[in-house]
């Protein structure tokens, strides 16, 4: 009876023991549960990080590795190594994509009448229509009723004298304003102006604006592609391969289209060089995107070789300026293009410069990893190299449309 009594309570004990194993088991379970759910989502050092994410080792820490797609796009507003490279391409996409609709919109579709040069305009106009014009205003001017002879009797006693140069003397030696009886009347730069209106029109037809647009549309892409890779790459190795081969495509896609604007306006006179420079970089844009697919170019030790790549597609443009400038060095137009298709290239050859050599974080490893390191010193050169020529297009676009071919 003892031994049942004592067996009884020994089984009692071990059941107590089980249990108390079980919830001690079970809080120790939620508390990891909790601990795992609340540190789950936090930075890591570029030691934890797995292989296909570890491609700058000075950056050290504030890494986000493998999150779910949620915590990704909501990433966007926390602090992280890749905050600042994500916003610095999105504002510039933002940027570029305001300019494109205020360019469509606002820059006219024939250019200013009155920034023409005005014997610029009557060499190229129909004189009989001047004429008719000149004769219908001039009585309008009371103080010189005689007026209206001097266009015919120019052209009587000077006929050596070409009818625009009579007209700029007209338009440029003469009062701008008459008076009569304290009212306001007809001036003359009202009437040269309304001259203007009527010949200038069908001689200042615009040109096609694609190949601006088209660079526009480039340096969109490249931008968007740019921010949203570094936003999603750290969700998954999938997600970074394919990621990774849109931002060299969109790079690849600014270069190419940026030769487009340069290339087309100044050789629109000229096919065969158009067509040649045009096609070649083209064709070489396309090659570089389809070796920038290849696996083997996404791993770090290429890095040397991409910038390379790029920076070279950057150089290809030498051959086109310096023809510009041989067939065009007397039109001020060809000199600032140039300046600003040199500045463009400098800023562009400065961040290739930058993003391959890691500077200035190899320089103090860990110091920069938030703000300053190489990867968003080049993004800042990019966005202002692509408005540099942005600058540089609108140049050729009244160029274009003020001189034809």
């Amino acid at each position: 009876m003892e031994m049942q009594h004592r067996a009884r309570e020994n089984c009692l004990e071990k059941s107590t023991e089980i249990l108390e194993s079980h919830q001690l088991c079970s809080s120790k379970d939620g508390k990891g549960k909790r601990l795992w759910n609340k540190v789950k989502y936090q930075l890591v050092e570029y030691h934890s990080l797995p292989g296909y994410l570890r491609d700058n080792e000075y950056i050290l820490s504030h890494y986000r590795s493998e999150w779910p797609m949620k915590q990704v796009l909501l990433s966007i507003f926390s602090i992280h190594n890749e905050t600042l490279n994500v916003w610095t391409h999105l504002i510039g996409f933002f940027i570029f994509l305001s300019l494109t609709i205020y360019t469509a919109m606002k820059v006219p579709n024939v250019v200013d009448i009155h920034s023409l040069h005005f014997p610029d305009i009557l060499r190229k106009a129909d004189l009989q229509k001047v004429h008719s014009e000149l004769m219908t205003c001039l009585p309008s001017l009371p103080h010189m009723p005689y007026l209206h002879k001097l266009w015919e009797s120019s052209m009587d006693l000077f006929p050596s004298l070409s009818s625009w140069y009579v007209m700029d003397l007209l338009y440029n030696c003469l009062p701008e304003r008459f008076s009569h009886n304290h009212t306001d009347v007809c001036v003359l730069s009202a009437m040269m102006e309304d001259v203007v209106n009527v010949v200038a029109p069908s001689m200042t037809t615009p040109i096609t604006r694609w190949p601006f647009f088209a660079f526009m549309g480039g340096a969109m892409f490249c931008l968007l592609a740019s921010s949203t890779c570094h936003l999603l790459s750290c969700h998954s190795e999938r997600m970074s391969y394919i990621m990774l081969r849109l931002d060299y495509a969109g790079i690849a896609a600014l270069i190419s289209t940026s030769f487009y604007p340069p290339i087309y306006y100044t050789f629109m006179c000229d096919p065969f060089f158009c067509n040649l420079y045009m096609g070649f970089i083209t064709v070489l844009g396309i090659l570089t995107i389809l070796f920038s697919l290849m696996p083997v170019f996404q791993n770090p030790e290429f890095r040397t070789i991409r910038a390379s790549l790029f920076f070279g597609m950057g150089v290809s443009g030498v051959a086109p300026v310096l023809h510009k400038l041989f067939l065009f060095w007397h039109h001020p137009e060809a000199i600032y293009t140039t300046g600003y298709e040199l500045l463009m290239g400098m800023l562009y050859g400065i961040g290739a410069l930058v993003y391959a050599t890691r500077i200035p974080e190899r320089w103090r490893p860990g110091k920069f990893d938030i703000v300053g390191h190489s990867h968003q010193l080049f993004h800042m050169l990019v966005v202002a190299g692509a408005y540099t020529h942005y600058r540089a297009g609108l140049v050729y676009l009244k160029w274009r449309d003020m001189k034809g071919c």
